[in-house]
């Protein structure tokens, strides 16, 4: 059976692609604050951890972020030459 043409610049594929790289940033701070506040009950301090995971989930999912954005906007022939 043929497959059904694909458009990549329909508006449901733009809804769904940004919306993956919301939740994938929210997983990523959720992580980190998870983490800091069981580091913190752990070693019985305050709000240490959970600052510095934080924040650093807060980079982490910057990163990613601006890492997909990055390669989506290159050209296909780019694109497949690093693959």
């Amino acid at each position: 059976m043929a497959q059904p043409k694909y458009n990549k610049k329909s508006p449901l594929h733009n809804f769904a692609y940004y919306s993956n790289m919301g939740i994938e940033m929210a997983v990523i701070i959720a992580l980190g604050v998870f983490g800091g506040v069981k580091l913190d009950a752990w070693l019985h301090l305050s709000p240490l951890f959970t600052i510095i995971l934080s924040l650093a989930g807060v980079g982490i999912a910057m990163y990613v972020m601006i890492k997909t954005l990055s390669v989506s906007k290159k050209p296909k022939d780019e694109q497949n030459s690093t693959d």
